[in-house]
């Protein structure tokens, strides 16, 4: 079975981000790096054309492939968190520079858009009581970062 890895486009800055995101992440690395034997498009010869790198065990290629295409939603990175620790950790760290949105949703600092969920909440959107997933639907939509307190209040809130 072949392995998949996502190609992140990057305009100059694949090395950098690859850095950024490896300290973010355990166990992550950098793998590799593949300099440009040649002048292109995107690149001069002797410059960093693509690296290799690892995210908690998952590979992923950045390529300096120019200002040619951007990031946009269309494609995310979905973080599952245990804890509310972990949301607050990855939260904070891929905002910082970048862009909090809605839902869970952000963009780091090089357009990349990532999901921080926390388990619990699917696990409440998956409750067998139709009106506890309900309220706690409604509760994320209010939110920027999810918040695991919030969204249990808002689950078992039953307005009694």
């Amino acid at each position: 079975m072949p392995s998949i890895v996502p190609c992140l486009w990057f305009d100059i800055t694949a090395e950098e981000a690859a850095d950024f995101y490896c300290s973010i992440f355990p166990n992550s690395r950098i793998i590799s790096q593949r300099i440009s034997p040649m002048d292109n498009p995107s690149q001069q010869a002797g410059n960093v054309l693509t690296v290799e790198f690892e995210l908690d065990g998952n590979r992923y290629t950045a390529l300096n492939g120019g200002p040619h295409f951007q990031f946009n939603e269309a494609i995310s990175f979905q973080i599952d968190c245990t804890t509310q620790d972990e949301v607050n950790h990855y939260w904070n760290s891929l905002t910082d520079g970048g862009e909090e949105s809605e839902c869970g949703w952000l963009k780091d600092r090089y357009g990349v858009s990532w999901q921080v969920v926390p388990r619990r909440f699917i696990e409440l959107m998956s409750h067998p009581d139709p009106e506890v997933a309900k309220r706690t639907g409604e509760a994320m939509l209010t939110m920027k970062k999810l918040s695991i307190p919030d969204l249990e209040r808002a689950a078992f809130n039953t307005g009694q």
